[in-house]
């Protein structure tokens, strides 16, 4: 089979099959005029999201899933089932309590899409092009979880009409997935024996280790950051000014940026090395968490190029950890580590979601993405000490052969 079919096709079912993600944060608004949705409210929309998302990780890293049911067919089901319950949210649900058991189901079943289209894409890869491979399954990964911000953003849909649009596009992606989707040479060989262990194991074990606290201190950033992007916009002096509108402004930094970012970040893995790569992306979103304060209060112009480098920055290094865990973690169970890895992060992104929109509620929007800040500077940290197990195949082995 033709590589950049599959990494093609691989990429489109991430797009698609994830545009239900934050289908519902896009609608926010609607929701507060039919629900009486208050700002709380709003909070467990994503967060039950996230929440059945580690669930669906934690499920399928007990089970192995990720490593002993074929790849593209576990895909296929998993983007289908999250767009069945988007159909029946949009068409059914009235309050919140209907709402959130189905953005709970929606999260677990996205958790056999994200993932399971990472060990796809490392399958159609080697060592040497990893990075970049992983780079534009991460772009994809942004730009199908900002879509539904450009669907609210360009028509005059109802709030119901967004989500079926963002579901439709959901059933898309499984019929890609299974018609054209498949494992490629680089596959593991399927484990006929669970070892969930391996999700603990892998801790003991420097690289993994390393690997995983980067990983975990970007995710303490990204998810609060697109969730919370939004009103943070809404509330700044410059808002009216900004392209379009904050749901298009939204699309276009955090979506269209954060793909470039990712492209860029995955071919500075590859060129550089995967802990220079990381450690630049974390240390530039780090930086830009501490400068939102100033930033706030910008003309439009230097607010939206501030929110589109934020937007490359704060996701550039995703595809890096994915990458650097699939190289040194255990290969027989690089399904379950990549699962267990992003499980961990997402419980993470229900913290900051939860507490980031409390702070604003008592220092202002102006000042609530410092409490950010930690997570990416604590993994720059981390994916130092990372070392050399970072650098690319051909320069690790002249470090090797030094005295």
């Amino acid at each position: 089979m033709n590589v950049g079919v599959q990494r093609g096709a691989i990429a489109v079912v991430q797009v698609l099959g994830l545009a239900v993600w934050f289908s519902m944060s896009a609608v926010v608004p609607s929701l507060r005029g039919d629900w009486g949705l208050t700002a709380a409210g709003a909070v467990w929309l994503t967060a039950s999201v996230q929440l059945g998302f580690v669930a669906g990780a934690v499920a399928s890293t007990v089970l192995n899933l990720a490593d002993r049911v074929p790849a593209h067919r576990l895909l296929a089901a998993s983007a289908a089932a999250a767009a069945v319950c988007t159909v029946v949210l949009a068409v059914f649900a009235d309050r919140l309590g209907t709402a959130a058991p189905l953005r709970f189901l929606t999260g677990m079943f996205l958790a056999g899409v994200y993932p399971t289209g990472m060990k796809l894409m490392a399958s159609w890869a080697g060592s040497a092009g990893r990075g970049r491979t992983m780079g534009v399954l991460i772009a994809a990964l942004t730009l199908g979880s900002t879509l539904p911000h450009l669907i609210a953003g360009l028509g005059s849909l109802p709030w119901r009409g967004v989500l079926l649009t963002a579901a439709a596009a959901g059933f898309a992606g499984s019929g890609v997935a299974l018609l054209l989707v498949r494992p490629g040479p680089h596959t593991t060989p399927t484990v006929p024996v669970r070892n969930a262990r391996y999700a603990l194991t892998m801790f003991t074990e420097r690289g993994p280790r390393l690997a995983n606290l980067g990983y975990f201190g970007h995710m303490w950033e990204l998810y609060a950051l697109w969730t919370w992007i939004p009103a943070f916009l809404s509330a700044a002096p410059a808002a009216r000014g900004l392209p379009g509108s904050v749901e298009i402004t939204v699309f276009l930094s955090m979506g269209i940026g954060g793909a470039a970012g990712c492209l860029l970040g995955g071919w500075g893995a590859d060129r550089f090395g995967r802990s220079p790569a990381a450690v630049t992306a974390l240390l530039l979103s780090g930086l830009c968490c501490l400068l939102s304060p100033l930033l706030f209060h910008a003309p439009p112009p230097l607010l939206f190029a501030f929110c589109a480098l934020w937007g490359a920055a704060v996701i550039a290094d995703s595809g890096v950890f994915s990458t650097s865990l699939s190289e040194v973690a255990d290969h027989r169970y690089i399904g379950t580590a990549l699962t267990a890895q992003t499980a961990i992060g997402f419980a993470l992104t229900v913290v900051t979601i939860q507490l980031t929109p409390l702070l604003a509620e008592a220092v202002d929007w102006r000042y609530a993405f410092l409490l950010l800040a930690p997570g990416p500077l604590a993994g720059a940290l981390a994916m130092r000490a990372y070392g050399d197990r970072g650098l690319p195949v051909r320069h690790r082995a002249q470090v090797t052969d030094r005295p």
